[in-house]
């Protein structure tokens, strides 16, 4: 690959709903620049992005992937960025490396819930955002409804920089709006004519230019006064005054096209290198400078000495690891050593890259806002910062969301636990999202992710990538026991049998803790020697070993307070095992006579949705025996908070999503246990005993 400037780079990340043609964007600007000789296919699974096997089978991106593109004077870039929210994470990693975003909108089905989503975050980390229409040659594609709703949606700022020619089966090119120049594409010579503006086309064009102007004019005051003076303002002043309202994200610029038929494509690459900003206009990258240990804001710069950060992981059973790393100063050259300043640790950079797809294209140096790779990177994880040893700087870590959908993986063939474990861990690496936990209590491993498609394709790497056959299961809910009566009972263990017998009595008080603690409290109140000093410890022990079963459904034992008042012993028969067997019998005894219940984990959820799916939503919580306990503005949206029984929640990432068209999120977690009403009491023992098989 040949060098290019700061100024010549481009980096745009294909975001928005899923579905909307955005690996195939990628596919058709490889195509169109001669890159790749043959146009991939999803359904075939021959693109050049969508190369893992979990993606080949599943026909939609999963992980986020690379594609540079190299032109004559400039290099963009490409970075596809999966559009389910259960790969959310992804989406997070791919926007630290990109200077805009490009918001891909499908002509027929318009503004989804990943729209919403894509702009969303777009706003939150304040990175430019464009738009792209794809599949503007699709049956009920419509360019005019789908503008539309996207200045209804996102507002004023959203400006179309093209425009289609002709619709449906008769889309056969894009005219730029500023240079009104007309572009056909003839799909069976692979050609463009470029053409005059089609006469009944003129009016609505000359519309979008004033629209742009407008636009343009209201974010320099000095172009602002020439607008108002003249009304009019030069294609080059239009051009300038969109890069600088892009970056500012005052502007949102509109492209249109069709990936699958690569008309649009000639455009869209013009207006990526005129319109869009590069890494010279990114917002300065938030750090902590580690020998002052003070927050400061760096600049994309190639003159500073190295600094890249690590935004993405792919663990590789074959090659190790992958880090992919945007440099934002100076420059990584090959078979340098830089300093892991997160781990403190030095590592060394051999064999550089750039990717596309799967490809490694090697390099001997990659300049200030571009974007590379490197493997087996020794200690280096997502997130991490490689530095020059003297420009000692963190960037800011990445936020990803907390997970909210967990599953229990169990082998499938007997002695696989270990196996699991260790390609858990290494798929950790590559995906920072995802949570193990082990429930020690139901010796169960447990993954927990952003959704069900999240949790299944883990699932399937844990087989694909390193061959092993797991089995998904919902986690058992932890139940557990405790009292709300009083009793006072006694134990006495007593048996000859020849030679020495087993003698040990104990009297005991079980009641409920009032202090909200959840561990055994023993107290002994033995007076007089009823129980010698030296047995008390083994009554204390054999509660304490009986407490991890209870009387209804076997279930741990919280809040529970024993009190050793009296008892009897044997100069000769008793012994410690003895008293431990007493103390088991009491224990039985005196929690069937002081009312067991059942205890179940509360979580409080709290939802975050649009108004128009607020009744909904309640409905469900209230049916979920859930209790809503307030509401309040969040943004554009509300605040459900509630407090819900796990029971009822297992699948509620699934539920909420077909309960709001994908435009509600949550989060939970645990606050109590609560006792289980008495009508559900039977079924829950039943789920319990079920688990058990």
């Amino acid at each position: 690959m040949k060098d290019y400037s700061i100024k010549n780079l481009r980096n745009v990340g294909l975001m928005g709903h899923n579905g909307t043609g955005k690996t195939s964007l990628a596919e058709s600007l490889l195509y169109y620049s001669k890159i790749t000789d043959r146009l991939g296919n999803i359904e075939d699974g021959t693109t050049v992005l969508d190369f893992d096997t979990e993606e080949k089978k599943r026909q939609f991106s999963i992980a986020l992937s690379v594609a540079p593109i190299e032109l004559d004077n400039v290099k963009i870039n490409l970075i596809d960025i999966p559009g389910y929210a259960d790969f959310q994470g992804e989406c997070i990693e791919g926007m630290r490396a990109v200077d805009v975003g490009m918001i891909v909108v499908s002509g027929v089905s318009g503004v989804k819930a990943g729209t919403e989503r894509a702009w969303e975050y777009c706003n939150k980390i304040k990175l430019p955002r464009t738009f792209f229409i794809n599949k503007l040659d699709r049956e009920n594609s419509n360019f005019n409804k789908v503008l539309a709703s996207l200045k209804e949606k996102f507002g004023i700022s959203v400006v179309p920089i093209q425009y289609p020619i002709g619709e449906e089966d008769s889309f056969k090119g894009v005219i730029n709006i500023i240079s009104k120049q007309a572009r056909i594409y003839d799909v069976k010579a692979k050609k463009i004519k470029i053409l005059d503006i089609p006469e009944e086309l003129r009016d609505e064009v000359e519309n979008c230019k004033k629209m742009i102007m407008e636009a343009v004019a209201e974010t320099d005051e000095v172009l602002l006064d020439k607008y108002f003076s003249e009304g009019e303002l030069s294609d080059e002043e239009i051009y300038k005054g969109l890069i600088n309202g892009c970056a500012s994200g005052d502007i949102a610029p509109v492209m249109c096209g069709s990936a699958t038929k690569v008309i649009g494509m000639d455009s869209l690459i013009d207006d990526i290198v005129e319109c869009f900003p590069s890494p010279e206009y990114a917002i300065p990258q938030k750090a902590v400078d580690v020998l002052n240990n003070e927050e400061i804001f760096v600049n994309l710069n190639q003159d500073k000495p190295f600094s890249a950060l690590v935004f993405k992981t792919i663990a590789d059973p074959f090659v190790g690891r992958i880090s992919f790393f945007k440099v934002i100063t100076g420059e990584a050259k090959d078979d340098m050593t830089v300093l892991n300043v997160n781990k403190d640790k030095n590592e060394k950079l051999s064999h550089i890259c750039f990717i596309r797809g799967k490809t490694q294209i090697p390099t001997k140096r990659i300049i200030a806002g571009d974007i590379g790779a490197i493997s087996k990177l020794q200690y280096t994880n997502t997130g991490d910062t490689l530095a020059s040893q003297d420009f000692k700087v963190i960037y800011d870590k990445m936020n990803f969301p907390k997970t909210v959908f967990s599953m229990a993986v169990i082998p499938q063939a007997k002695g696989d636990e270990e196996k699991i474990s260790q390609a858990l861990a290494k798929l950790k690496d590559e995906d920072p999202v995802f949570e193990i936990d082990r429930d020690v209590e139901n010796s169960e491993i447990i993954i927990s992710g952003l959704g069900e498609t999240h949790i299944n394709v883990i699932a399937s790497k844990i087989k694909s990538k390193f061959g092993v056959e797991v089995i998904l299961g919902l986690p058992k809910v932890p139940y557990k026991e405790s009292i709300k009566g009083f009793s006072d009972v006694q134990g006495k263990h007593k048996k000859q049998s020849g030679g020495h017998g087993q003698y040990g009595d104990v009297v005991i008080k079980f009641e409920h803790r009032t202090d909200g603690e959840e561990e055994l409290e023993f107290i002994d109140s033995v007076v007089g020697g009823a129980v010698p000093r030296n047995f008390i410890p083994a009554v204390e022990k054999g509660l304490r070993e009986c407490i991890n079963h209870g009387v209804l459904a076997g279930c741990p034992v919280i809040g529970l307070k024993a009190t050793l008042h009296d008892g009897s012993y044997h100069s000769v028969d008793s012994s410690e095992m003895a008293f431990k067997v007493a103390a088991s019998i009491a224990y039985k005894k005196g929690l069937e006579q002081a009312k067991p219940i059942l205890l179940e984990p509360i979580m409080k959820v709290e939802v975050v949705l649009p108004n128009e799916y607020m009744g909904d939503v309640i409905a469900d919580i209230n049916k979920k025996r859930g209790r809503v306990i307030g509401m309040e503005p969040d943004g554009d949206k509300q605040k459900v908070i509630s407090e819900i029984p796990l029971a009822e929640i297992r699948k509620y990432a699934t539920e909420l999503r077909s309960l709001t068209q994908g435009r509600g999120i949550f989060t939970k977690e645990f606050i109590r246990y609560e006792e289980v009403p008495e009508i559900e009491v039977a079924k829950a023992i039943e789920t319990i005993n079920e688990s058990r098989k």
